[in-house]
């Protein structure tokens, strides 16, 4: 398992390092403890925010409710809680519990 996800039950905590402003949205590399993420969106007023969740949602078969900010509102790492993902991206290589 790496150190940058974790399963609590059925929901999959994500650590995240976002960066903003990228040319285009998409999982990078993992580092020491996050995922290296690009968003598009700038870090203003939660524009970010919102297109990392949606683009959590979609990469993982969820509803938008599904995905959900714990911490690093304001931060570069982000802490994201995922309620029972219906698949996985390739590329992240997660391993599900049983």
């Amino acid at each position: 398992m790496g150190d940058w996800y974790q399963w609590q039950g059925n929901d999959l905590i994500l650590h995240l390092r976002l960066q903003p402003r990228a040319s285009r949205a998409g999982w990078v590399e993992p580092m020491a403890g996050a995922y290296k993420l690009r968003i598009q969106a700038p870090p203003v007023e939660g524009k970010a925010n919102a297109e990392l969740l949606g683009f959590l949602a979609k990469a993982f078969g969820v509803s938008k409710a599904a995905v959900c900010l714990e911490s690093g509102q304001n931060a570069r790492f982000k802490r994201i809680r995922i309620a029972s993902p219906s698949r996985f991206p390739d590329e992240l290589h997660i391993i599900k519990e049983a």
